[in-house]
């Protein structure tokens, strides 16, 4: 039978895949769509409500104001998306903002690009599954003090989900974020056509007054005010740049259908972003930051949480809470918000590849799974997002001022450093010059756009928790700068020169015995088939007895090696071993000695627990030890016999490629 936890694994993930069916796991663009362009498909279902929140801190009057931010926001979407075609046809490998920057303007920008981004992935996954997990609030109000354990739930079943592979990920998430989008359409039109007829529909906070927490802005103040609306509503940009970083999960050609793939996006983003905002205003939504702030809410404004903008706007649009269509509305747009945080959750492990191969990150973080997936990098992505939920109390309005500053940190330097592209492929003469000189004033738009809205961003929600991301965007800079270090140091101190072929002067072969048995029987056998130099059993004597049975019992026997006791006063064994093995090291640094360490392999972890403790210490001072060799040399119980590496399990379609045995792993 196979070990519990393996089979649980299966059961998670399903069978192994092999390296060989990757290109199999290679996406269409409708499949790609879903999985890639979920996180801004589903940031306008709170875009626009970030929008009216600041915007209520003047009171009802500032209100009028949205509709130019809302264009101002949409404006900037277009220009991005269309930013990031060229980035996607320039360089189809997958590095995306990434290697644009490092190509461009050097490995430090590149490294502050991939900060970024590791922030906005994470907080990408923290704030969508935070907002949907309003939106199942908003429509079942008592679960509101299950609020994080609902947020932490969806992130273990999202993790589940990727671990299992990208194209299975991407069947699950392509219904809910196509069935969201209609929902969204149907609304726009029905509302729209409802006002049209004179009979435009009101929410249920249209009754509502704001109290404002600031009166009469005007000047700087009401410029202020506008930026931080602004600022704020640019959370529909959050995963624009997630096409370009997959690329390479595309069906071939693969830049053209992830161009093609992000042109749909943008529109479809546009165009439900302006009509959620447009049917905000003519419901007469009102939403504050502060809940006791609106005059004539219904409930315990301490306690009970504000429905969020478009369930209000789903409930006026389609005739009350109670109706299906705001019940189906309600359900896709909270399954597409968990679900975008599925844009991250293949983002995030493309970028930790990349920079893991690149040796900015560890390089288990590059190897895939059993399934083909980066399961590390999922893993991480998944721990540190739970983490933020719980340390923001699974707060959107919290968690959300720590998002787009890595946003925009990202599409700035990578639209900068396009602009160093085209002038370089100007400069060289290839290509086509007309279609170079768009493309550069494309992304010189879309850099000098997203570098005001970055600062814009840094000056307006610093001081509302962006602080945070300005620590932790040059920490993440120095630490992949200090990984780097690392595995340069490593590399140049292994490499081959001269000497290395030479074999040592000798071989000193120690064989530690506790008791003579079995494993100390085979463990000198393995020492004398190695033929060293000289051959030595050492045992330890903490207690006289015992030392002088073992002494007596290896006369009667006659072991054809030296015993040799080693006292020990204090009854320690690793330091009397230790000092031994040194004084051989220390005859001449030519000289090799290796100890031999029996040991049980034992089949429950339990057992672990009850052997082998002495060996591990031992093992841990001596791998420190200069000209010393450790070789463990096992004994299996009777207890790891049921862990038979010989069971051959084949995989469904091996008789069809030709694959006629299989081990089990």
């Amino acid at each position: 039978m196979p070990a519990p936890t393996s089979w649980l694994k299966r059961l998670v993930l399903g069978r192994p895949f092999r390296s060989d069916t990757l290109g199999e796991t290679l996406l269409p663009k409708w499949l790609a769509l879903p999985i890639f362009a979920s996180d801004p498909l589903s940031s306008v279902a709170y875009a626009t409500q970030e929008i009216l929140l600041i915007l209520s801190i003047g009171g009802l009057t500032y209100l009028a104001l949205a509709p130019w931010v809302g264009l101002g926001v949409a404006v900037l979407l277009s220009v991005v998306v269309v930013s990031y075609r060229q980035v996607v046809k320039a360089y189809p490998s997958g590095g995306g903002s990434y290697e644009v920057a490092s190509r461009n303007l050097g490995r430090h920008a590149g490294l502050v690009v991939a900060g970024a981004l590791m922030v906005d992935y994470i907080m990408t996954v923290a704030v969508s599954v935070a907002s949907g997990v309003d939106n199942i609030i908003s429509a079942v109000p008592g679960l509101n003090g299950y609020r994080i354990a609902l947020d932490i739930g969806f992130i273990v079943i999202l993790t589940a989900m990727n671990l299992r592979g990208i194209r299975e990920s991407g069947r699950a998430f392509a219904a809910p974020t196509y069935l969201f989008v209609a929902a969204v359409v149907v609304m726009i039109v029905l509302g729209f056509a409802r006002a049209l007829a004179g009979h435009a529909p009101l929410a249920e906070s249209a009754g509502y007054t704001i109290r404002p927490e600031q009166v009469g802005m005007t000047g700087f103040a009401l410029i202020f005010l506008l930026l931080r609306s602004f600022s704020s509503g640019c959370t529909a940009l959050t995963g624009v740049e997630a096409i370009s970083n997959g690329v390479p999960a595309f069906r071939k050609p693969k830049a053209l259908n992830a161009a093609r793939t992000m042109t749909a996006m943008g529109i479809i983003a546009v165009v439900m972003f302006g009509g959620i905002t447009a049917l905000a205003l003519i419901t007469k939504v009102h939403i504050a930051e502060n809940t006791c702030d609106l005059a004539g809410f219904a409930g315990n404004c301490a306690t009970d949480p504000q429905r969020t903008v478009i369930s209000q706007i789903g409930a006026a649009v389609f005739g009350g809470d109670h109706a299906v269509l705001f019940y189906f509305l309600q359900a896709t747009t909270a399954l597409i918000l968990i679900l975008a945080a599925n844009t991250a959750f293949n983002g995030f492990p493309l970028l930790a590849s990349i920079l893991a191969q690149d040796r900015y990150l560890p390089r288990q973080l590059h190897t895939r799974g059993d399934r083909l997936a980066f399961s590390n990098g999922i893993i991480a992505l998944a721990l540190v997002a739970a983490i933020l939920i719980y340390a923001f109390d699974g707060s959107t309005t919290r968690l959300i001022q720590l998002y787009i500053l890595g946003v925009f940190t990202s599409f700035t330097l990578c639209q900068a450093g396009m602009v160093r592209h085209w002038n370089r492929e100007l400069a060289s003469g290839a290509g086509a010059r007309r279609a170079i000189l768009r493309s550069r004033a494309i992304n010189a738009l879309g850099a000098t756009l997203t570098a005001v809205v970055l600062v814009v961003v840094l000056i307006t929600k610093f001081s509302h928790g962006a602080y945070l991301v300005v620590i932790a965007i040059p920490a993440l800079y120095l630490m992949m700068r200090a990984i780097h270090r690392h595995y340069t140091h490593v590399r140049d101190e292994l490499r081959p020169d001269e000497e290395s072929g030479l074999l040592p002067s000798r071989v000193h072969a120690i064989v530690l015995v506790s008791t003579l048995h079995k494993p100390s029987q085979r463990a000198i056998a393995f020492a004398r088939a190695t033929r060293p130099d000289t051959l030595t059993a050492i045992t330890v004597n903490v207690d006289d007895a015992e030392t002088r049975d073992l002494q007596r019992e290896w006369d009667r026997r006659g072991m054809k090696i030296p015993l040799k006791v080693i006292e020990s006063p204090y009854r320690e064994i690793t330091r009397p071993v230790v000092g031994y093995v040194k004084n051989y090291a220390r005859s001449s640094p030519r000289d090799v000695v290796c100890v031999y360490i029996p040991e049980y392999v034992v089949g429950r972890w339990w057992e672990n627990i009850l052997h082998n403790q002495s060996s591990l210490r031992l093992k841990g001072r001596l791998l420190f030890e200069p000209g010393v060799m450790v070789t463990s040399v096992p004994w299996q119980l009777r207890s790891s016999r049921r862990r038979d590496l010989q069971r051959v399990r084949p995989l469904p379609g091996d008789l069809r490629r030709g694959v006629t045995t299989r081990r089990s792993s």
